[in-house]
């Protein structure tokens, strides 16, 4: 039998709720969809894209246990146990803060511009080893998801890891005060989200927000490389907190004595203290390298055994959209498709560029680019989208073929030899990536998510499936 989360009469208050009804089945979570809803979890009426309330009804005949609804909501014929709240986002706030008081697990967030989930996944496996840990599957950072991951924490794991994201200042304090880590990291900082910020000082700043909601004694891990590394250890102290830094700068805490990157992974050496240690990461790409500096960092800061747990980052593979690798076997050969798809900034296309550059040309021989607008650089857009031409050229990328009104100016500024095609939308370059790509291409696919380029890794593992039916 499903262990319960929650009892009914724990929580009605912590939801600070009026009940109709009893729950017929154990509570044992919780959804904001139906379409993933499990038998036993509570769901939240969220108003959002869609409004919650209206799905209410399909949520019982999934076997949902209860529902978190407004006070105002029409119980339906069919409709099960309710909990009714003046605001179902701020019902769920409430379980969240509930969730965190009722825990003595050891708690850790995560934010940065980029490799926050990869970062937070890698302490996931690697506190996993150590004793029962929880984090969300999925990237979920924002004003519902970091309390839906909260609410549905048990209350006897050991360690918690949290991811934290923003776009806009001030999202992040209300975020960190209901996690209230232990460790707090900031992964790096970079030029994402300039349409909102204006500058990186400011991009910084609202990162720093995370440090609020420390614990006393708390620790700050971050980038010794970051030029902002200074203003962020300053705030940092600010709310007391003890900074640990990481990088391959030579007055990081945490910093790397050996640094090997081959195509399929890491392998490394690095000092702490007066400690050394070597370990393997199964995700390839530089980045991956730099974010597993902090998840040491992290480790010890917890007080765990650090060499134990950090070997759970041999198993790590990168995540669908995320550099997920896949061999496409067509008629005359088989292509390696790395996929990108999900988000796109200058730093992690600079990333992707670098790993995909780690595949031998005895192996592949061909390098194909195919990249779609990053989004939300304000007016820097053009310059950054410029700029990916150095990347493109240390990677010694063949053939790009680019779509968006901003990567066009990438394209015109690559040499003619290295031009594939470039059209306003991703679909506009469908055809001619199809077309060109052939046994032997390492294909990377990448761009933010707007820019929809997840349909053109569908259409390369497509032509994959095509070709052996």
């Amino acid at each position: 039998m499903t262990r319960a989360l929650w009892t009914w009469d724990s929580l009605v208050p912590a939801a600070i709720g009026m009940a109709e009804g009893v729950p017929s089945q154990p509570i044992t979570g919780f959804s904001i969809d139906t379409r993933s809803l499990q038998p036993g979890e509570v769901f939240v009426a969220l108003r959002d894209v869609r409004d919650g309330h209206d799905f209410v009804l399909e949520a019982f005949r999934r076997g949902a246990s209860a529902a978190l609804v407004e006070m105002a909501y029409r119980k339906a014929d069919g409709d099960g146990a309710l909990i009714r709240v003046d605001d179902v986002l701020q019902g769920l706030r409430s379980i969240a803060a509930a969730a965190r008081r009722r825990t003595d697990a050891r708690i850790v967030a995560v934010t940065g511009s980029v490799g926050k989930t990869g970062t937070k996944e890698a302490l996931r496996r690697c506190l996993s080893l150590m004793a029962p840990t929880h984090a969300a599957e999925k990237s979920f950072n924002n004003h519902w998801g970091v309390p839906l991951t909260l609410a549905r924490m048990p209350a006897d794991v050991r360690y918690g890891v949290f991811e934290i994201g923003m776009n806009h200042a001030g999202e992040i304090t209300p975020l960190t005060a209901l996690v209230r880590p232990h460790v707090a990291i900031v992964t790096t900082v970079e030029p994402v989200h300039l349409e909102f910020f204006g500058t990186t000082d400011r991009i910084a700043e609202a990162k720093a927000e995370i440090f609020s909601g420390l614990e006393p004694g708390g620790v700050a891990v971050l980038p010794r490389d970051n030029p902002h590394f200074e203003l962020l250890a300053a705030r940092a102290a600010v709310h007391g907190a003890r900074v640990v830094s990481f990088g391959r700068h030579e007055n990081a805490d945490v910093r790397p004595e050996q640094w090997v990157l081959d195509a399929e992974g890491s392998d490394l050496t690095v000092r702490f203290g007066d400690r050394l240690i070597s370990y393997r990461i199964g995700a390839p790409g530089a980045h991956q390298a730099q974010n597993s500096l902090a998840v040491v960092a992290a480790l010890d800061a917890l007080g765990v055994d650090v060499e134990a747990a950090i070997s759970a980052l041999a198993e790590v593979r990168a995540a669908k959209g995320r550099g997920e690798r896949s061999r496409i076997d067509l008629v005359d050969g088989p292509l390696l498709l790395i996929d990108e798809s999900y988000n796109a900034n200058p730093a992690s296309m600079r990333s992707a560029l670098e790993a995909m550059a780690t595949v031998p040309r005895a192996q592949y021989q061909r390098r194909i680019a195919v990249l779609g607008d990053m989004l939300e650089l304000g007016e820097a857009s053009g310059d950054l989208h410029a700029g990916l031409s150095a990347p493109v050229e240390a990677a010694e990328v063949d053939l790009v073929f680019a779509c968006g009104p901003n990567m066009q100016r990438l394209y015109e500024a690559l040499p003619a030899s290295r031009r594939g095609a470039w059209a306003p939308a991703s679909d506009g370059i469908r055809d001619a990536v199809l077309g060109n790509v052939r046994g032997g291409d390492v294909v990377v696919v990448k761009g933010s998510l707007g820019s929809r380029m997840a349909p053109l890794v569908d259409a390369l593992v497509a032509k994959g499936q095509e070709a052996r039916a």
